[in-house]
């Protein structure tokens, strides 16, 4: 018998595993390589390889941090996740853009989950 995965062949595309490198972007610049370290799913985690363009987006994903922890900062967060999403995006190891994700920064750790769909409230747009 042949054992079934639990998830859509489509959904294997973006398949990860450690050692690869996911890209987050501003504008044309790559401000930061994301090298996997773990994946725990729906969790990636990596080292962040910071290159010069990350510094000035640093308070975005200091403040993203501090109101996650704080209970009554619901829309802040949300605020300060568009943020992040307007000024900057991802590209899976293989080049292609994500479409969707959500990144948490702490020093030169990181962890995120991503969708290969847009979300409908793309701050993007």
């Amino acid at each position: 018998m042949t054992p079934v995965s639990p998830l859509p062949e489509d959904a294997l595309v973006h398949a990860t595993s450690p050692g690869q490198t996911w890209r987050l972007h501003a504008g044309d610049t790559v401000i930061a390589e994301l090298v996997v370290t773990d994946f725990d799913q729906p969790w990636l985690q990596a080292r962040v390889r910071e290159h010069p363009g990350l510094a000035p987006l640093r308070q975005l994903f200091l403040d993203d941090l501090r109101l996650m922890d704080q209970d009554d900062a619901d829309n802040a967060w949300d605020e300060n996740h568009h943020e992040i999403r307007r000024t900057t995006w991802m590209s899976y190891p293989d080049g292609e853009i994500v479409p969707e994700f959500l990144l948490h920064i702490d020093g030169l750790e990181a962890w995120w989950r991503w969708n290969d769909e847009p979300f409908d409230d793309d701050p993007r747009d």
